[in-house]
């Protein structure tokens, strides 16, 4: 599984970084994921993003956010 988790990383970390009008989503993405909304993405779409860009920028920081905890768990288990 080790591997599986180092794909994970190395794919979150070759993404290039998400342009600065998609800070506030990113960031509700990783701190309360489940208040996010289409007007959010509607919003994100108005601002000039494309929804292929939105969709990988969601998904990285929901991976990286997973990775952190999976992190912070393990160093308390271990």
């Amino acid at each position: 599984m080790s591997e599986h988790i180092a794909q994970l990383r190395a794919v979150v970390a070759e993404l290039p970084p998400a342009p600065e009008a998609m800070a506030p989503y990113l960031a509700k993405v990783r701190e309360r994921a489940y208040t996010v909304t289409d007007a959010d993405v509607e919003g994100l779409k108005a601002a000039g993003c494309s929804e292929d860009e939105i969709f990988e920028q969601t998904v990285a920081v929901a991976i990286a956010q997973g990775l952190r905890r999976l992190d912070a768990a393990s160093r308390v288990i271990g």
